[in-house]
């Protein structure tokens, strides 16, 4: 398995090199996308066209600031070619603290990430504490000694393979949430450049949820409010009454996609009944099989909003009858965390595809 700080290390140095360097670099890597199709995130939604995507590799960023443990001599000679040593640009000497900023807060979110990954991953799971410290050491990450061995070589991947990520993409860069996104990933995928991609890939779907302009967001919270108004107009009212129709307290599930809310498997499920929708979309499967069957939910590419809409339905009562202000609305959605049955949720939500997809 490559390790982290080979990757960061790879990704790091790319970002120095000049543009036409780059294009060539992420051409050769980009074959590791064929690997990925394989696995249970593609890396086909990478390619796809996304409204809100730039191309990292055709932004022009300044030399981003990488590890001790990553510098190497080349690579500063690198960074001497493209800026001139006796002189930083402001703007220059800006990325670097935004960048030496969000490293911080990656190094943290990881060391907090949960366990919940371990039975699921018996090969990391049995990771010695010196290759999991020596990781750790290659990636920079800090105060992780009430650690188990296990822990510190997962928090060390997602360090690597999100620092790797934000360097990929400097637009959205990182963004608290992401890292919740990404440890299912690597708890079922061993090698980090594989992970990296799929990641890659499932963020192309995913990252107009980090936007500063939250448009990928609000558009979400609309239609989550929209399901819920043409499926029950009752609670919909209450809503209003509480200024909550705008649906915010359901913001958390929308940006990690439930992932806070479901078990570590129940995320797997729910994730996985997603992509299969999408993937029906993608290969024209939907409307044939659709055309014959005319009783089951159609693929959606929105299976994950019907779903956070069904959470809010199933405690319609609950809200109606107890709660007179948002705030209490988001400690209930907030408190669903271990309490959701994900096959009740995706019944329900299924049940919501049949009878609203084409009012919506």
């Amino acid at each position: 398995m490559k390790t982290c700080g080979d990757s960061v290390a790879r990704f790091m140095n790319a970002m120095k090199m000049s543009a036409t360097q780059r294009r060539q670099l992420r051409a050769a890597t980009l074959k590791t996308d064929e690997n990925c199709e394989k696995s249970d995130v593609t890396t086909e939604d990478a390619a796809g066209n996304d409204s809100d995507s730039t191309n990292p590799e055709e932004t022009e960023t300044s030399p981003f600031l990488a590890n001790e443990e990553v510098e190497s001599h080349n690579t500063v000679n690198q960074e001497k070619e493209i800026s001139s040593p006796s002189s930083k640009p402001k703007s220059q000497a800006a990325d670097e603290d935004f960048m030496s900023t969000w490293q911080r807060i990656i190094r943290l979110d990881a060391v907090r990430a949960n366990d919940e990954w371990v039975p699921y991953s018996p090969t990391q799971a049995a990771v010695s504490e010196t290759k999991a410290r020596g990781i750790a050491i290659q990636v920079g990450l800090n105060d992780y000694d009430h650690l188990e061995p296990c822990r510190i070589f997962h928090a060390a991947r997602l360090v690597g393979i999100l620092e790797a990520y934000a360097v990929y993409d400097p637009e959205i860069g990182y963004c608290q949430g992401m890292s919740d996104l990404l440890s299912p990933l690597i708890a079922v995928m061993e090698d980090d450049v594989l992970a990296f991609w799929c990641f890659v890939g499932f963020m192309s779907k995913a990252r107009h949820n980090f936007r500063l302009d939250e448009v990928g967001i609000r558009r979400q919270l609309s239609m989550v409010s929209k399901i819920i108004k043409f499926k029950d107009i009752h609670l919909y009212r209450h809503l209003e009454n509480l200024e909550a129709e705008d649906c915010f307290f359901v913001y958390r599930m929308v940006v990690v996609l439930f992932r806070r809310e479901l078990t570590f498997e129940q995320t797997l499920c729910l994730w996985e009944v997603m992509w299969a929708d999408q993937a029906a979309i993608r290969t024209g499967i939907a409307k044939a099989t659709w055309g014959r069957i005319r009783l089951r939910a159609p693929p959606t590419e929105d299976l994950l909003l019907y779903a956070i809409a069904a959470s809010v339905l199933q405690r319609r009562k609950t809200i109606i009858e107890k709660y007179s202000g948002m705030d209490e609305i988001m400690k209930e959605c907030n408190s669903m965390a271990g309490h959701l049955d994900v096959w009740k949720l995706l019944d329900d939500a299924h049940d919501l595809v049949v009878n609203l997809h084409d009012k919506i």
